[in-house]
């Protein structure tokens, strides 16, 4: 069969590569075009478009590039049409993908939804275009599975795949001093809002006897280069920048700071003791809190909070991340090892509930039995 997948950012990438592992294996006929990254590159040829070239985020950020997301939606549509793929399979990045959605059911294409938009967080008006046009909704995290009962939007659940993306992932420790890993987006402005901050923080834990023997490993995300992090670690030695390894500097990390996303869920499950920190502009955190009513709805941001419904983790947002707030968190992650071992345990429990580590293949079963 013909498949035709879209990813808008490094989260889809990972996840839909995995989902094309299943496929194959599922469909060793498979054929694969998509927009996507170098993860699903590895697994098959077909990339016709890299994320990176359109990745924004927030309202003014997308304003901002209008221009350059309306061109790339018409070419994304004119190659799904090229192709006349069996299904066009969408993966979160709801903006974009909710309008090839509506395309595609229009065009007679069947379509699925992996990762489903986050409605249960704002714009659930978006839940009448799942409706509407996706043939079936494929979800990742038990508390959407009530949400999405009350919609009447038919949904499959089988796990999430992230479970199966960290058990494995080769692992090797990159050096021997202890470190903090500084996790700060896969978007340039997320960089541009977390990393000053994170760096005062390396500043001033280099300076306290304590801490000075730790330096500070910061992720580089696939789709950016070392210019974009240089003004920020110009003047640092004990800040280094790593590309392409972010689950091994996860992994052997003493505590992480992480921007607000499918990060903070990794580091869960890898087992990292993490705070969370989230900063946007000024008019994207107005819509979000005033008009959307985000805060309203929702008690967390981050995933793993999310699942036990519990602030297994700190999450610093806005205002609230600042150097003070973020000293103390450190402190004590390092400090006290009773609140560390709480927050492990509550990882345990974030990891239990997420279910079996075979995720990706049981969702390309379910859907090429839909297909047959």
């Amino acid at each position: 069969m013909k498949y035709f997948l879209v990813a808008g950012e490094a989260s889809g990438d990972l996840h839909a590569s995995n989902l094309m592992k299943g496929l194959k294996a599922e469909d060793p006929k498979a054929e694969f075009r998509y927009w996507g990254g170098d993860m699903m590159a590895s697994v098959a040829p077909g990339l016709l478009h890299h994320y990176k070239e359109g990745a924004v985020m927030g309202l003014s950020e997308v304003l901002s590039k209008a221009g350059t997301l309306l061109n790339n939606l018409k070419q994304c549509k004119k190659d799904i049409l090229d192709f006349a793929p069996d299904v066009l399979i969408l993966i979160d990045y709801p903006g974009f993908n909710l309008k090839l959605a509506k395309f595609a059911h229009k065009a007679g294409l069947k379509v699925f939804y992996y990762i489903a938009p986050k409605t249960w967080a704002s714009r659930a008006g978006r839940n009448r275009l799942l409706k509407r046009y996706v043939d079936m909704l494929y979800i990742v995290f038990p508390f959407e599975i009530p949400y999405f009962k009350r919609k009447g939007i038919p949904f499959v659940y089988k796990g999430n795949p992230l479970v199966e993306a960290v058990e494995q992932s080769d692992y090797h420790r990159l050096i021997p001093e202890p470190y903090v890993a500084v996790l700060p987006g896969s978007r340039k402005n997320e960089i541009d809002r977390t990393l000053p901050l994170c760096m005062e923080l390396a500043d001033r834990m280099h300076a306290d006897p304590r801490y000075r023997d730790i330096r500070f490993l910061v992720a580089g995300a696939p789709a950016r280069s070392s210019e974009d992090y240089a003004p920020y670690l110009q003047g640092r030695d004990y800040v280094q920048l790593v590309f392409g390894q972010t689950y091994s500097i996860l992994k052997y990390a003493n505590a992480a700071v992480v921007n607000s996303g499918t990060a903070s869920l990794e580091a869960a499950l890898i087992g990292t003791p993490q705070m969370v920190c989230w900063s946007t502009s000024p008019f994207t955190a107005f819509v979000a809190r005033y008009i959307l009513r985000v805060m309203d709805k929702i008690k967390f941001v981050s995933l793993g909070n999310l699942i036990l419904d519990r602030a297994v983790f700190k999450e610093f947002i806005q205002e609230d991340f600042n150097l003070q707030n973020i000293s103390e968190e450190m402190d004590r992650i390092l400090q006290d090892d009773s609140y560390r071992n709480s927050m492990l345990e509550g990882y345990s429990q974030i990891k239990e509930a997420l279910g079996a580590s075979n995720a990706s293949r049981a969702f390309a079963a379910d859907m090429m039995k839909r297909l047959s």
